[in-house]
């Protein structure tokens, strides 16, 4: 939780303009707020770096959208991922700022549009088939504070197509790398780039690549030693951890 968040309930009591009962339900609802059927953490972001991200899939639209207007209340920013266009519909009405992201299945609130990150994120994808899961992750990295630059179909069929990126690559400072078949670009890139490579493997890919397991397993033997892999089609993950290398802690922890 936020130390000013504390001191401004504190100063509301101490000057009378709310009672023991309703100081107390706030400071309780800084940490969790329980509604049921979820137990929404609102001191997410104090410790983790940024507010509780819903995860749409398997919710149903009336859940999505109560956990929604509870964390959109407290946090300037709120993701939705793995969400569809009628859960969009249902959220633009409670909060009309609210964009739709058709590329990636994700809804976003950005209010607080402050810099956080030191460098630059890239992430690139091996074919056009892979842009879901990047967007996500490209997304997810915006929205946490970083500047992000997309590179599209770069895969190993036509390495010169990566290679021509190379000027690009070597100026990030974290390098998000999403592949699906038999997830060969990572360990590519690894070895042109002196920063840490965050590989995604996606399901995308014939019988043989087993839903993204070929990839996967193919990513957790590079043989670069700067390679670090998520699960399947995890693009916020992926787009959150980078964020993290990427922050300058001393000078936005506090404001986190």
């Amino acid at each position: 939780m936020k130390t000013e968040e504390i001191e401004e309930i504190l100063l509301s009591y101490g000057e009378g303009a709310i009672s023991t009962e309703q100081a107390t339900k706030k400071l309780k609802n800084l940490s969790y707020e329980n509604i049921g059927y979820a137990r929404i953490d609102h001191a997410r972001a104090g410790r983790q770096g940024f507010p509780e991200v819903i995860f749409g899939q398997g919710k149903t639209r009336e859940q999505t959208i109560g956990i929604f207007e509870k964390l959109v209340a407290k946090s300037p920013n709120v993701l939705i991922t793995r969400t569809n266009a009628e859960t969009f519909g249902d959220v633009r009405n409670i909060f009309t700022e609210a964009e739709w992201h058709k590329s990636a299945n994700l809804i976003r609130v950005f209010r607080d549009k402050t810099e956080l990150g030191i460098g630059e994120i890239a992430v690139v994808t091996a074919g056009t088939s892979d842009i879901p899961v990047a967007e996500e992750a490209a997304l997810v990295a915006e929205t946490m504070g970083n500047r992000v630059k997309r590179i599209w179909d770069a895969g190993v069929a036509g390495i010169h197509r990566i290679l021509s990126e190379r000027e690009v690559l070597q100026n990030s400072r974290v390098v998000i790398v999403v592949a699906g078949m038999e997830g060969a670009l990572p360990s590519v890139v690894g070895g042109l780039v002196k920063v840490p490579v965050i590989a995604v493997p996606t399901s995308v890919g014939y019988g043989a690549s087993f839903g993204g397991l070929a990839a996967l397993l193919g990513m957790l033997n590079s043989c670069a030693s700067n390679v670090s892999v998520v699960n399947i089609d995890n693009g916020f993950g992926a787009g959150f951890v980078a964020s993290l290398i990427n922050r300058h802690w001393e000078e936005n922890t506090q404001n986190a």
